[in-house]
């Protein structure tokens, strides 16, 4: 049955996207800028790259890990 791995796999990716999500998230805060700021200003638009782009390396990095993990006997 192959559920183990697939499910090992989408844990991997949930938790790459959300803890690189945080990291953008957190590097916008430190940057001064507001996420959840009204309306929709240009620091408002950074930080959501920001926390878009940190999910997004977040999940490639988890994948990448996964796969090379996979591949040793």
């Amino acid at each position: 049955m192959q559920r183990r791995p697939l499910l090992k796999e989408g844990f991997a990716d949930a938790i790459g996207f959300l803890g690189g999500s945080l990291a953008g998230f957190w590097i916008g805060r430190w940057l001064g800028l507001d996420l959840f700021a009204p309306g929709y200003a240009p620091g408002t638009l950074v930080a959501i790259v920001l926390v878009s782009l940190g999910g997004g390396i977040g999940l490639q990095l988890a994948k990448a890990w996964g796969g090379k993990s996979q591949r040793k006997p």
